[in-house]
């Protein structure tokens, strides 16, 4: 006999109906503005690195799992090799986030408007509109956060611990693309504990429900090839996250986490969270979303990285906000204006809408590192042409390298900038290379002659990572390549 899970009773009452006729059209209009704006500016250093490392396929890579990689192989082929054919499946992740939160605000008993306003505003949200118009890892992971903390939610509500299975199933794939979903399975494994121990009766449940064990091993058989990748290479995802840990991250986490949807948005979902605490059914959901947001901070992590936490809080505290609205017509235009009207700076941010001279200002760094990579490439490639047959380009980062191979494919490019290093060092024939971004004091140790090529100038007027980089001929090595790689390697 299957065991209910805590607090729902025997038969949970039947969620309100999903309201498609507001939230479809919502999510169908944000993947139009995002497919149409997709060409503006250009690739994003990331996209370029993704669709590199997509061209050799693997199980894991240094800096990250292989989904994202992935996508944007199989984006790619089916699409098309443009900037328009990868951003196709960042915009269809989008509307699955619209329409999986809308999902969850239903569940909690949301009817059409508490819905709708969630839809509209994951829609105009910064940071859901900046993983859809580029590929990022983020693109994919905030659609699996938001659908196991559905399951999640399901299971808890509903009384039906089959719906731990789906989660664990959910939260496995998504080791596939971030293992920052260890974050979420953390925070509703603490939320589970703490409620069972203050509770009299009820939570414990969930402990012994098969279902719930089920899930759990589910996600653990799922995710093994990702320990196993970790376990063979060394671990390498534990240096990654101690490079990307930065104590200037706890600084900006909490004004990252209120930009990260909108300001409006922020004030939603602080109401939610203390809607979700309040209610003994949901409490051990709050202290989840609580805990995971802590994790995130405490591990010096961008507040992108929890962002799923925060969406969440916002779609469940569009059900108590829409009730209170609904009671005054004053009440429902401040809530909808503060929304959308907080929205608009998030929008103009996000999307490629600031005249180019206005990015270097620009706290969206996603935009300010999508310019001017074709000019890049052919500054690169006119000093290459001047250097004998079986010259090769060294690059101090995979945008650098991902934008050669795209622009440039019959430039052969090497770095080593993390999982780049692993592709091997160039040949021993190279006996002359174009250096991108190397410090020519550290290249004159290595090579016989070195001199100066000029500097990177993308002609587009934003001050980015590349504007200005030195670019430096050197030839006549001075020892193997084989022997100097490892002086290459680097992680950031």
């Amino acid at each position: 006999m299957l065991l209910q899970t805590p607090h729902a009773p025997a038969t949970a009452p039947a969620p309100p109906a999903f309201a498609w006729r507001t939230v479809a059209p919502i999510a169908g209009a944000v993947v139009v503005t995002l497919m149409t704006m997709s060409p503006w500016y250009g690739y994003h250093r990331d996209e370029l690195y993704f669709r590199l490392l997509g061209q050799t396929p693997a199980w894991g890579y240094f800096d990250q799992p292989p989904l994202t990689p992935l996508l944007a192989r199989l984006s790619t082929e089916l699409f098309g090799d443009t900037i328009v054919g990868l951003r196709v499946v960042p915009a269809l992740c989008t509307a699955a986030l619209i329409l999986l939160g809308a999902a969850i605000t239903r569940e909690l008993g949301g009817r059409a408007g508490a819905q709708t306003l969630a839809a509209a505003g994951l829609g105009t949200g910064m940071f859901p509109l900046l993983a859809g118009h580029t590929l990022l890892t983020q693109s994919a992971d905030f659609v699996f956060w938001t659908a196991c903390l559905l399951c999640a939610v399901r299971a808890l509500l509903r009384g039906d611990g089959r719906w731990w299975v789906a989660a664990g199933a959910v939260a496995g794939a998504a080791t596939f693309n971030k293992h920052l979903i260890v974050l979420l399975v953390t925070g509703l494994a603490t939320g589970l504990l703490i409620t069972a121990g203050l509770a009299v009766k009820g939570p414990r449940a969930v402990f012994a429900d098969r279902w719930f064990w089920s899930g759990a091993l589910l996600a653990a058989v799922i995710a093994a090839p990702n320990v196993l990748y970790q376990a063979v290479n060394g671990w390498p995802q534990l240096t990654m996250a101690s490079v990307l840990s930065e104590p200037l991250n706890r600084v900006m986490f909490l004004p990252m986490l209120v930009a990260l949807l909108s300001m409006g948005a922020f004030a939603i979902a602080v109401a939610g969270w203390r809607w979700l605490y309040r209610r003994r059914e949901t409490r051990s959901l709050a202290i989840a979303a609580l805990v995971t947001i802590l994790l995130g901070w405490v591990s010096g992590g961008r507040a992108d990285y929890v962002a799923g936490s925060l969406v969440f809080a916002f779609v469940a505290g569009c059900v108590p906000v829409t009730a209170w609205m609904e009671r005054r017509a004053a009440r429902r235009r401040a809530v909808w204006g503060g929304l959308l009207g907080a929205s608009t700076v998030g929008i103009a941010v996000a999307l490629p809408l600031l005249p180019l001279p206005a990015l270097t200002y620009s706290p969206n760094e996603v935009s300010r590192e999508s310019v001017g990579w074709p000019r890049f490439v052919s500054q690169v490639a006119a000093v290459h042409r001047t250097l004998p047959p079986g010259a090769v380009v060294l690059t101090s980062n995979y945008g650098e390298a991902g934008a050669l191979d795209r622009f440039a494919p019959h430039i052969p490019v090497h770095s080593g900038h993390n999982e780049l290093w692993y592709q091997g060092p160039p040949p021993e024939t190279a006996r002359a290379v174009v250096a991108v971004g190397l410090p020519p004091h550290r290249l004159r140790e290595r090579f016989a002659h070195c001199e100066p090529a000029g500097t990177i100038d993308h002609g587009t007027g934003v001050v980015n990572e590349e504007q200005g980089l030195p670019l430096t001929v050197c030839s006549g090595p001075l020892a193997p390549w084989t022997t100097t790689w490892p002086d290459y390697r680097h992680a950031s």
